[in-house]
């Protein structure tokens, strides 16, 4: 990746390009199989061991265990280990809280976790951590048929989860800090009004959610074999499911459709986003015709800088000011 590329974009291109190639252990994965590639690295790096029998990717990552691949990343880093877990279960959300602890990226999680609660979001107390690992990229999307091994973000945290976010870790170079800490640099959020209050809350309480393709609630339910959002079925979530007046004017389930059923009069440029749009995303131009071609991703603003949604990292937060989003940016809708 070329180094002119400022901190914020690369994260967005590696965060994308990752999700793409999250997509090749499909077909017949098994809950503790699915990463033999990253479980081979990281019991070649010393950060994990096979147990009797084999790795046992299935199985929950015990607390000794996670300190131990911290002891080992201390020692290729130089960094002292994060805090000792005790031997409680080690939930999805406890791992990253650990992860971006031994990172060193303690600071920038609580500027993410300050500014969303400063501006009255009432984020969860693991909102920041959450925030800073998908920045990383340390989670995994496992695409359909698979959708039924991912993992909710109380949910105790796998050995083969636990090898590819650290397997990630491995092939960190030292950039993908100071981005994180640019990023968070940039966090800053406005005074909201009620009405945007309202929705932004909900969508900050998904934070972490596995993105799952046809996915609008928090299990399983239309036929989807586990909870989760898409792009669209989180806006349609945060708007439509929740009863909220301001989603009445959304007939639409997909972004192709919530993008085109509006006049293009009423389209807002990037310029003029304000919190609680819908922002679209695809190849559209301003005044082109919405397809489920070219428009083919959704979001929330948070601020006309930051946008809250779900892609391959589940539900998380990336830059609207730089990289991909802004670059595939189509039109926003007023929905408050």
């Amino acid at each position: 990746m070329p180094k002119e590329m400022a901190g914020p974009l690369r994260i967005a291109v590696a965060a994308l390009a990752l999700t793409l190639v999250a997509a090749a252990p499909a077909g017949a994965a098994s809950k503790g199989s699915w990463d033999r590639k990253q479980q081979r690295q990281v019991v070649k790096a010393g950060l994990m061991a096979k147990l009797p029998g084999g790795f046992h990717g299935e199985q929950p990552l015990t607390s000794d265990q996670l300190n131990q691949a911290f002891t080992a990343l201390s020692a290729k880093t130089g960094e002292p280990p994060a805090p000792r877990l005790s031997a409680a279960p080690i939930s999805v959300t406890s791992f990253d809280a650990a992860v971006v602890s031994q990172l060193g990226l303690d600071d920038a999680a609580q500027i993410f976790e300050n500014e969303a609660r400063s501006a009255g979001l009432t984020p969860p107390s693991y909102f920041g951590t959450e925030v800073v690992a998908r920045l990383l990229s340390l989670r995994f999307n496992h695409p359909f048929p698979n959708e039924q091994l991912e993992l909710y973000p109380w949910d105790p945290i796998t050995r083969a989860e636990a090898a590819y976010s650290f397997a990630q870790v491995l092939q960190m170079s030292g950039w993908q800090a100071d981005s994180v800490r640019e990023v968070a640099s940039h966090f800053q959020l406005p005074a909201y009004t009620p009405d945007q209050l309202t929705p932004l809350r909900l969508a900050v309480s998904k934070i972490g959610m596995p993105y799952v393709w046809g996915g609008e609630t928090d299990g399983p339910s239309y036929g989807q074999v586990h909870g989760g959002y898409d792009c669209s079925g989180f806006a349609w979530r945060v708007y439509k499911l929740s009863g909220n007046p301001a989603g009445a004017a959304i007939r639409g389930r997909t972004a192709a459709q919530q993008a085109g059923e509006i006049p293009k009069s009423q389209r807002i440029r990037l310029k003029d986003v304000q919190p609680g749009d819908l922002l679209f995303f695809g190849t559209a131009r301003f005044r082109q015709r919405a397809t489920e071609q070219n428009v083919i991703h959704e979001g929330i603003a948070m601020s006309p800088d930051f946008v809250i949604h779900s892609s391959g990292q589940g539900v998380y937060v990336l830059p609207l000011y730089e990289g991909w989003l802004r670059s595939e940016f189509t039109w926003a809708r007023r929905v408050l």
